[in-house]
């Protein structure tokens, strides 16, 4: 079957990789999802085990269309008893590019009522739409003429893992912060350290990809649970498999905050996630903290301005700059922030730039490798 593979802008190429790790051939890139084939044990293993990935969508229909009226004739004729049980509720989710509609709202009441149409006329009944908790959620995708109708075997998005129990103020989504980790390069062999770790969501995260946990263990519900031709008895095999891999045995992953009911929340959540005995966490306040010599992978998501209010933030960035220069040298840094003009007063070249989404802002993930004088003398 061609599946997709949703995430988050800059992700691509990380979730290529994931996906090459899994055995998936046959895969291109496009912005903000990957294509790719496999079967219905590639769709169970692929929510199970993605870290990078949103949802995972299976496409049932790919059709042309020139007015609504052909939106709604195509969509009837296809086999939706075969997907789902009159029984069950359903969504749709429009995404809607086209002269055609001059709505999206519109495009995905067609196709509702398409639905609705074919189980009235073959079994003189119809299914409930539920775009609370519904049974099963299509997406729809309009792309001026073009139509692709696809089932999401997802459902609740995939970066909601089931760890987290307690939240900062401004909390990083998991798929961003496994993203982010992964982009680094980090493989587990020298200590990882988030020294604004608010609810623990990197440090959880740098401890899944360590020890190869998947992150689908925490949770009990996926979409295609409610499909027609779920396969428990294979989906099984899938979880005992994923979990059986190894990772390192010994990672060393650091988490602070100068905020006591941060560390607070994320003891909660490592706890919760398995971890506490794998995380270290303290209350400190990066500004007055060190490396003591050792090396680390430094990774922080500091305040924007945006998201936190900070009275003074080319100062606070600025902060940020010297102490990594003279506490952290020979260690490597990787910040993400959205306030461009903050970024420029930490006072450091970045040797690396990425461009991510966190929620609907636009960021900066730089990577600086901190060096003890001058560059050039650097082995």
């Amino acid at each position: 079957m061609k599946l997709v593979a949703k995430t988050l802008y800059g992700l691509e190429e990380v979730l290529v990789r994931e996906l090459e790790g899994l055995g998936v051939s046959k895969i291109n890139r496009v912005n903000r999802a990957v294509e790719f084939e496999g079967d219905i044990e590639m769709i169970y293993r692929t929510n199970f085990s993605l870290r990078t990935a949103l949802s995972i969508l299976k496409p049932v229909a790919q059709f042309n269309i020139g007015s609504s009226k052909d939106l709604y004739n195509r969509s009837k004729k296809i086999k939706w008893d075969d997907i789902m049980d009159v029984s069950q509720t359903f969504s749709i989710i429009p995404v809607v590019h086209s002269n055609i509609f001059n709505h999206t709202g519109y495009a995905g009441l067609v196709l509702k009522d398409a639905i609705a149409d074919y189980f009235r006329f073959k079994y003189n009944s119809r299914p409930s739409v539920d775009t609370v908790n519904p049974d099963i959620v299509f997406n729809l995708r309009v792309s001026e003429s073009s139509v692709t109708v696809s089932v999401d075997s997802s459902v609740v998005p995939l970066f909601k893992r089931g760890y987290r129990r307690e939240s900062a103020k401004a909390p990083m989504n998991e798929v961003l912060a496994a993203g982010i980790i992964l982009l680094s390069g980090w493989d587990g062999k020298n200590t990882i350290f988030d020294p604004m770790c608010g609810s623990g969501t990197i440090p959880i995260e740098a401890a899944l990809i360590a020890k190869n946990i998947p992150p689908g263990k925490y949770r009990n519900f996926f979409g295609f649970m409610n499909w027609r031709d779920f396969d428990n008895e294979v989906f099984s095999r899938v979880k005992m498999t994923e979990l059986s891999k190894k990772g390192y045995l010994a990672p060393y992953i650091r988490c602070s905050d100068r905020s006591h009911e941060a560390i607070r929340n994320a003891r909660l959540n490592i706890r919760n996630a398995g971890f506490a005995g794998t995380i270290h966490t303290d209350v400190d306040d990066f500004f007055k903290s060190e490396s003591s010599g050792k090396e680390f992978t430094i990774i922080m998501n500091p305040p924007y301005g945006e998201r936190l209010k900070e009275n003074d933030m080319a100062s606070f960035y600025s902060n940020i700059g010297e102490r990594l220069k003279h506490g952290y040298s020979g260690s490597t840094a990787w910040i993400i922030s959205s306030n461009f003009e903050a970024i420029k007063s930490i006072g450091l070249k970045p040797s690396r730039k990425y461009i991510l989404f966190n929620g609907a802002l636009e960021s900066r993930l730089l990577k600086f490798d901190l060096y003890s004088g001058s560059r050039k003398i650097k082995p």
